[in-house]
């Protein structure tokens, strides 16, 4: 499907911007160069009669989005829960998209159930509500079960959802080859790569199962996490477009008058969200992808309470290691640690100054420490450090996108409940933990013991992959005679000597 003809998708993109009155608005909030602006209207202004009309009882920027369909739906979410990049204003607007979405007909949902199950929906519930929340790929409906009377919340994925995704993200592809061509300095971003990533992410999203398949592992991670709970999926009642799991009972973390009125403390939640995401990056490398205000809530008795795991990022160990000992660095204003970690993990290309790229890094992480975070414009921040990665050739690293993202979504809604926290003092402890567990003498010793299990399992066949080396190599290997009772190791270490010896302590290393 990927081909010129997404030119049209393209061009009614930015046609409906115009015609909704969002393009200015936008524009305006993210505080775009005046040529920036000029060059938008410009190229949209011709063609507004072709764009979407929306939802004019909609602000502007949301009418568009909801307009265009589910992949632009997920890029409002995210601006939402950043009022210091787009405004407090536009940040409240662009929260429609949360959870507010135009629902689909019940009884449509209700088909698609019974589809799914082969069992018809008053065999398997004593109600089914109609939809109490709709995002922009599925909506949830309240049931109760007909033969326990537990309640418990349906997921039902939107009817078409797929087809419309592929012609956004199809879109998308042609977007980033147009970028990649006219601007030869974006390639180090790899755009076209960062889409494939995120083509990735969301099928996994619009297949219920893997979500189901989520939600079980991640609850079972963090089942002793004080002051945090995520409901268990019912296997029997899930399927490829339906997902049935533990009803959540709270008040949105996006409403703070709620939050206040209930009596629960703000800069409390705020600390622990953070904290949470942290220690589930770093503890288990399976974290919550996706969590803006829409996806948490909070339980009466204080818990913060997790779903819709459509969207989850892993990381491996040394991948989490790499970036503990970057926030430690940050934490601890250690700059030049900080840019010898970039260097060692090969973000960095090897050719560029090390003592100079710690010096910008020093311009990103000053300003916050000692600082009201009421003072600091992160939209500033962010249009800075895009210049630090661009002077010193920094990729884009594919496999850190939805980390990067996710934590930037986590301290907007971090910061929605408290204007004042600070990242790095609320980081600091979950850090430093993981740094004393996994980085130093004890976390060498856990390796070297794993190593040596490894290694323990292959050992029947080292003989046989050293042998297979030296020969690659272009050794001379003695033949061990038929009659010998030596083992083959003996018989090659005598015949190859020293080199077969380093050969072994290098696979036991």
């Amino acid at each position: 499907m990927r081909g010129p003809h997404n030119i049209w998708r393209l061009i009614r993109t930015l046609a409906t911007m115009e015609r909704t009155g969002a393009i200015g608005v936008v524009l305006a909030a993210l505080d775009a160069p005046p040529r920036i602006r000029l060059v938008a209207r410009v190229l949209g202004w011709p063609f507004a009669w072709v764009g979407l009309k929306g939802d004019e009882t909609l602000p502007p920027a949301t009418r568009a989005l909801t307009a265009l369909g589910p992949a632009y739906i997920k890029f409002g979410q995210i601006l939402s829960t950043r009022p210091d990049v787009v405004g407090p204003e536009m940040a409240l607007q662009l929260q429609y998209l949360q959870d507010k979405l135009p629902p689909f007909p019940v009884d449509v949902a209700k088909a698609m159930v019974e589809a799914e199950l082969n069992r018809p929906v008053s065999e398997i519930f004593s109600e089914f509500s109609e939809p109490v929340a709709a995002a922009s790929i599925a909506q949830v409906h309240r049931a109760r079960l007909a033969d326990t009377g537990v309640q418990v919340a349906v997921k039902v994925l939107r009817p078409g959802i797929e087809r419309s995704f592929r012609t956004d993200i199809d879109a998308f592809y042609l977007a980033a080859r147009i970028i990649e061509m006219l601007s030869p300095a974006s390639r180090r971003l790899r755009p076209t790569d960062v889409i494939t990533h995120f083509e990735g992410v969301v099928n996994g999203e619009l297949d219920l199962r893997l979500e189901s398949a989520a939600a079980g592992e991640f609850a079972a991670n963090t089942e002793n996490d004080v002051g945090f709970q995520v409901p268990k999926p019912i296997w029997n009642l899930s399927g490829r477009q339906v997902m049935t799991l533990g009803w959540a009972e709270g008040l949105s973390l996006a409403d703070n008058a709620a939050l206040d009125a209930a009596g629960h403390n703000r800069e409390v939640l705020g600390t622990r969200v953070l904290q949470l995401f942290l220690s589930h990056a770093l503890r288990d490398g399976f974290f919550h992808a996706d969590m803006h205000q829409g996806n948490l809530k909070v339980a009466a008795n204080g818990d913060i309470i997790a779903y819709d795991f459509g969207i989850m990022g892993r990381l491996d160990e040394y991948t989490r290691r790499v970036y503990a000992e970057i926030l430690f660095g940050f934490i601890r204003r250690d700059y030049r640690r900080v840019a010898e970690v970039h260097f060692e993990a090969g973000y960095v290309p090897a050719d560029r100054d090390i003592d100079e790229f710690a010096r910008a890094l020093r311009v990103v992480g000053e300003p916050i420490f000692g600082m009201d975070a009421t003072y600091i414009s992160m939209a500033k921040l962010l249009a800075y450090l895009f210049e630090v990665t661009e002077r010193f050739g920094m990729e884009t690293r594919t496999e850190l996108i939805l980390l990067q993202r996710t934590m930037v979504v986590v301290e907007g809604v971090a910061r929605s409940l408290d204007p004042r926290i600070n990242i790095w003092q609320v980081a600091r402890p979950i850090v430093e933990d993981y740094i004393k567990e996994n980085v130093g003498p004890k976390a060498i010793l856990r390796d070297l013991t794993r190593t040596a299990r490894v290694v323990g399992r292959f050992g029947p066949r080292l003989p046989r992959l050293v042998e297979d080396l030296l020969i690659r190599q272009g050794q001379t290997v003695i033949v061990v005679p038929p009659r010998r009772r030596l083992h083959p190791a003996l018989w090659m270490l005598a015949g190859s000597g020293m080199t077969a010896l380093g050969v072994w302590l290098g696979a036991l290393l």
